[in-house]
């Protein structure tokens, strides 16, 4: 059985070398078994009504993988937790929880987003719990389809620049945190985490739970201006 993570495309009409590396990775991964996508596969995802060419296209990739017989999962991440039942519908996906626990190799794998994993980022969090609060997705939901997509191009202008920028002491703050890794591990007796959200592709090697412990962080699909090897930035697992 083979299975693929992903996360952190950030796909939109402004990329289109990204949107071409997603296309081709889906032509070339169809023999999968399960694709797991874990979060901000778009930049910005305000509403499954987006009846754009550029959301047309996605989802027609994602539609040929699933018909294709791969099980894909998608687990919201903080710039795509709008998307809903109604996309999933349409390509054949299942929408996951955040934290959820999968079985791989035979072990039991916790699988996040990971932006709760930042825990110093206290502006952040306090940001995702009302903005991810049913009151204002059911809020954004409801707002006409035009002003969600000025809302999403500009979520989309904002964060364009914004990470080359950002000092060092900034970026540790944005990082994932050990304790909260601990905790978390803890909290669902598992030896293995894989998320993304951090950008900071690594396999990370200590001791969880009094045993070996390993966290595997997905990266982003580009670096500044330039596309890097997708595979670079995808966990496959063969068994």
């Amino acid at each position: 059985m083979t299975t693929a993570f992903i996360a952190d495309l950030h796909l939109s009409p402004a990329r289109p070398d990204i949107t071409a590396a997603f296309s081709d990775f889906c032509q070339q991964h169809q023999h999968l078994d399960a694709l797991y996508i874990l979060g901000d596969l778009f930049d910005a995802w305000l509403g499954d009504d987006d009846p754009s060419d550029f959301a047309a296209h996605i989802k027609a990739q994602l539609r040929q993988l699933s018909a294709a017989g791969v099980d894909v999962f998608f687990m919201p991440g903080n710039r795509d937790f709008m998307l809903g039942q109604r996309f999933a519908d349409e390509v054949g996906l299942t929408i996951l929880p955040d934290e959820t626990v999968i079985e791989l190799d035979g072990e039991p794998v916790l699988l996040m987003h990971g932006d709760t994993l930042c825990t110093d980022d206290v502006d952040y969090l306090r940001y995702r719990a009302i903005i991810q609060h049913p009151i204002s997705k059911f809020v954004l939901r409801h707002l006409p389809l035009s002003l969600r997509m000025r809302i999403a191009r500009k979520l989309r202008a904002g964060s364009a620049s914004k990470r080359p920028n950002l000092s060092q002491q900034r970026l540790r703050q944005m990082d994932a945190q050990h304790q909260a890794v601990l905790d978390v591990m803890a909290k669902h007796q598992v030896q293995r985490l894989i998320h993304g959200h951090t950008h900071r592709a690594a396999i990370h090697a200590f001791y969880a739970n009094g045993q070996k412990a390993q966290r595997i962080v997905l990266g982003d699909w580009y670096d500044a201006q330039k596309i890097v090897n997708p595979k670079r930035y995808s966990g496959i697992y063969k068994k």
